[in-house]
């Protein structure tokens, strides 16, 4: 069972389709001596490479480390959707917050979105970014909300490159009859993740960061007023700050963190290469499509014209032991013309949620820091959350405890039996969704 378990990030990452296509698979060193540094970041995800980016940026001696390879975790795992916004709607955020705070949070998504291109640009790293996002109804009743929600964005912040969409328009795009009306985002799009997070570590690298893999850290010491020590198998590393970047992967690393999580497994396949004709008719422009399943589907092509096609969950410690099997019953009832295609790879991964599904950032003593929980959201927050990060550690603060000072809950019970009763509500809106 251990060969299937969720949470592992040497499991399953070899079996995507973004594995077989990374651009710079290197094996960087072990740590196996004792080293000081200014930041040491433990977590080659989003979060930390973005943080070690920022922070080498500045000069500052940066160490990361890894527990088995850079991207292994759902950064490079992901549905590569790079999306805008909060995981919360702006209506929802306002209600919680207030106008001023949703306001706020509204503006660092875009800042999170312009950050994620202005480095692919920067540092030419080569992950197939491309523009455009539909987000669609799976039922009816759910058309006028996303609607009125595009009208939103427009009518309260500006924001004009949400465009509604009909239900033969959206049929037209996507070519299923699956779907309802929806909006098409032209600032959000989609991009090849694990391509981005090596791009982030070689760009980090060339600022001077030091990154280690394959180095897992046993424990994290306060040595004082902002010193810790941190304990691998090979060596150590002193530091005068430590950020804690594992996300679903923490597995337990550090109590506090940990109990604001939960750990969830997520599921997806690449088809086999379509046809030029196959690929437009599935995809007409080669947008981002994410649904409004509770359990999303969300999909996009492939540059070589494959579909990427996530959904699926379970809130267990294990796979399916058939992860083909559960997405493609998905794939096949929103394009049963794929029915006879062959899906050569199917690769699972586990992503980290909040109770209220927001990130949760916090300080703990005088040292550490720590982003977590971008709950299905994370490719551009958990860029934008190790930029702040390291911008809170450079004495800049006001973005990360703009995070930080949100309210969360504690998730009851151990890492892999949360509260049953939790459990039992997430089935129950994923039931939902066949209703």
């Amino acid at each position: 069972m251990a060969r299937n378990a969720g949470g592992r990030p040497e499991v399953g990452f070899d079996a995507s389709w973004y594995f077989a296509t990374q651009n710079h698979a290197v094996e960087r060193a072990v740590l196996d001596r004792d080293i000081e540094c200014d930041v040491c970041i433990v977590g080659g995800g989003y979060t930390g490479l973005s943080a070690a980016l920022t922070l080498a940026e500045s000069g500052l001696s940066v160490v990361l480390l890894e527990k088995y390879r850079i991207g292994s975790g759902a950064s490079g795992r992901n549905g590569g959707v790079l999306g805008m916004g909060q995981r919360k709607d702006q209506d929802d955020l306002e209600k919680m917050l207030g106008d001023q705070w949703a306001g706020k949070l509204w503006e660092m998504s875009l800042d999170a979105n312009n950050l994620v291109r202005q480095r692919i640009k920067d540092y030419a790293i080569d992950c197939d970014l491309a523009d455009g996002e539909l987000t669609i109804a799976h039922r009816a009743r759910y058309e006028s909300d996303l609607w009125d929600y595009a009208a939103h964005l427009n009518a309260r912040y500006g924001y004009q490159d949400c465009h509604p969409l009909t239900r033969t328009e959206v049929s037209d795009r996507i070519g299923s009859e699956a779907y309802y009306g929806g909006y098409l985002d032209m600032r959000a799009g989609h991009l090849h993740p694990l391509n981005l997070a090596q791009g982030l570590a070689q760009a980090a690298e060339s600022n001077g960061a030091a990154l280690f893999e394959t180095t897992e850290v046993k424990s994290i010491d306060a040595l004082g007023a902002g010193r810790a020590r941190l304990k691998t198998a090979g060596g150590t590393v002193r530091s005068n700050k430590v950020v804690l970047a594992c996300n679903g992967y923490l597995n337990g690393l550090l109590r506090e963190p940990d109990a604001f999580q939960m750990p969830i497994n997520n599921f997806m396949v690449a088809t086999e290469p379509l046809s030029e004709s196959l690929a437009r008719d599935t995809i007409r422009n080669n947008e981002a499509v994410v649904d409004t399943r509770f359990v999303v589907n969300y999909f996009h092509l492939s540059r070589d014209n494959r579909l990427i096609f996530g959904g699926g969950e379970n809130y267990t410690r294990y796979f399916p032991k058939d992860i083909r099997k559960v997405v493609r019953k998905r794939l096949i009832e929103i394009y049963p013309q794929l029915q006879n295609v062959e899906i050569p790879y199917a690769w699972g991964g586990t992503l980290s949620v909040t109770m209220n599904r927001m990130p949760k950032f916090g300080r703990l003593g005088e040292h550490l820091y720590y982003g977590q929980g971008y709950s299905g959201h994370g490719v551009a927050m958990a860029n934008m959350g190790g930029h702040l990060i390291a911008e809170a550690i450079k004495g800049q603060a006001a973005g990360f405890d703009l995070l930080a000072n949100l309210k969360h809950q504690r998730f009851p019970g151990g890492r892999w039996l949360r509260w049953p009763g939790l459990v039992a509500g997430m089935l129950f809106y994923a039931m939902l969704d066949r209703m």
